[in-house]
């Protein structure tokens, strides 16, 4: 990830961790439910590393929600 894109991917990961917690699902839950380690699934929170699309369109799809929802940066 690119570090001017940093900010960006910290508020993706802020609104993951939003609406997975709306759903009251623990990151471990989401995580197996998409197929990726719950260690992913933190740092893809944190930002600590970067998310693919694909990834993405799978979380919205576990919690039933639109992309857009996950790009909705409040700030």
């Amino acid at each position: 990830m690119h570090k001017e894109q940093y900010e960006k991917y910290r508020l993706l990961g802020l609104n993951i961790a939003f609406y997975r917690k709306q759903n009251k699902m623990s990151q471990e839950i989401l995580a197996e439910k998409i197929n990726i380690s719950r260690t992913h699934m933190s740092r893809i929170e944190t930002a600590e590393c970067a998310v693919s699309l694909d990834v993405v369109f799978e979380i919205c799809d576990v919690l039933n929600i639109l992309p857009s929802k996950l790009f909705d940066f409040r700030t």
